[in-house]
């Protein structure tokens, strides 16, 4: 039954409904984009989910950057030295990504009893699998902030 199996990229799941930083879907067909809610103040708490959704779009701009800027740097550093501008763009990514799953993981349960309407059946859930993704795009965009600061242009 595909109506009740668990929807694989949310933030917050359960039987039957998600819930992510861009839409509630109560069924597989049946979704609300919460900026369509915004507009019509029935959205309760909608600057947190834009604030949210601000810093994971800064986030995966901020490593595309930081790997054009590695590429960049790979061939134009001189031997020894360190790719530090890489680094620090890359650390700033990962303080994005951690800001915006704090945010949601602090803000999630007042959001959804402020927003009663839109998220009554999801009061009975759990996190999903893009909540902890993001908290793994933390710990890896952290590690590899650290690897391009140690990191020096080898022969």
């Amino acid at each position: 039954m595909l109506g009740s199996q668990k929807p694989l990229r949310a933030w917050w799941v359960g039987d039957g409904f998600s819930a992510d930083i861009w839409r509630v879907c109560t069924n597989s067909t049946n979704c609300t984009e919460i900026n369509d809610l915004s507009s019509t103040e029935e959205f309760s708490g909608y600057s947190v989910m834009q604030a949210v959704q601000a810093t994971m779009i800064l986030s995966t701009i901020l490593s595309c950057i930081s790997f054009l800027i590695f590429l960049l740097q790979l061939f134009r550093l001189k031997q020894g030295e360190r790719f530090v501008l890489t680094a620090i763009i890359q650390l700033m990514s990962c303080l994005c990504v951690m800001i915006g799953a704090s945010v949601y993981t602090d803000r999630r349960q007042d959001l959804h009893h402020q927003n009663s309407q839109l998220y009554y059946l999801l009061q009975e859930g759990s996190y999903g699998y893009s909540f902890i993704l993001a908290w793994v795009a933390f710990a890896f965009t952290f590690i590899s902030g650290l690897m391009y600061m140690i990191l020096r242009k080898r022969k």
